[in-house]
Parts: structure tokens; sequence; C-alpha cells
């Protein structure tokens, strides 16, 4: 009977040394990465900006404030971060509104990227949040307007405008 002779273990994967791998304290990977307007990552060493809030965040109107100047400047993703940090930081009774409020951001920048079928997914998940929300929402979210303006985008997007026409047309206002 032949010997067996065990398989040889397999190559160790390393990283290359001048590739730095983004962890936080704990060993979980970040990204820290610089990203593009579009929120994308950009390779290392590209200028971009890193992410939003900057600052912290002060309370809901800074980050409505925040958000608002974001989107009116084109920057639905850099919203998005603002509104989700609101979200994770707010009261349970106001989670839902400000996930919400994350989604049709995130939805819109699928927009911006010429997804449509993102932006159907999230502008339907933010719109579904919204809609179970009491009127009139908490600092003055213009909760009504904001559901009109994602069935708006919905309805388009399901009649195969393209995506850039659609950005176009959509004006997210946070209040009323």
């Amino acid at each position: 009977m032949a010997a067996v002779t065990p398989d040889p273990p397999p190559p160790a994967v390393t990283t290359p040394t001048d590739q730095v791998r983004d962890r936080d304290a704990t060993g979980r990977p970040t990204n820290a990465r610089m990203r593009d307007a579009l929120g994308r990552p950009l390779p290392r060493g590209v200028p971009g900006y890193l992410g939003e809030p900057q600052e912290p965040l002060t309370g809901p109107q800074d980050a409505l404030d925040r958000a608002q100047a974001f989107l009116d400047g084109g920057r639905a993703f850099a919203a998005h971060e603002v509104l989700e940090a609101a979200w994770k930081a707010a009261p349970a009774a106001e989670r839902q509104l400000w996930q919400g409020l994350a989604q049709l951001a995130v939805g819109h920048t699928h927009l911006q990227r010429g997804n449509g079928t993102g932006a159907l997914r999230l502008l339907r998940r933010g719109a579904g949040r919204l809609a179970a929300v009491e009127v009139p929402a908490p600092h003055g979210i213009a909760v009504r307007e904001l559901l009109a303006t994602a069935r708006q985008a919905e309805k388009l997007l399901e009649a195969g405008v393209p995506t850039e026409r659609i950005t176009a047309r959509l004006c997210w206002l946070l209040r009323g």
C-alpha cells in the first residue's frame, strides 16, 4: 500500500505592504477612502471628500439644514450620510422617519448614478417608511410633499423615463 502524502498547505494570503487596510479599533473594516460627488469610493490618493457629516450634528434642525443644502447642491449621497447619522442618533419614536428620509436620499443617489433599479427600490422603501409617519411630522418635515416627490419619481421610472431626465425634474424639500 502506497503512503499517502498530505496535500501541501494553501499559500498564505498576503496583502501588499503598500496597501493599507482600513480597520477600526476592533479590527472591523471601514472605508476611509475619498469619495466622488456621487459617493463612489475613489482610488487611493485621488482627491475627493471623506464623507459627511464632517462635524458632529447639533440636532435635527442642523441635520435637516445640512441635508437640504446637499440636496440643493446635487449631492444626494452626502445628504444621505447626514440623514443616516441623524437616524442613528434619533430617539426610537423618530427612527422610522429619519430612516425613510435617508432611503429617499440614497434612492436619489441611485438616480444620479443612472441606476434606475436601485433608485426604484430605495424610493419605495423610503416612501413606505414615511407613509407610516403621523402628520404633522416632527421638526416640520414635509412628509406629504416628500411622498409625492418619491411617487412622481417611481412613476417616471416605471414608465421608462431615463434617470438623468428624472433627476432634473425632482425637487426634494425636507421642510414645508
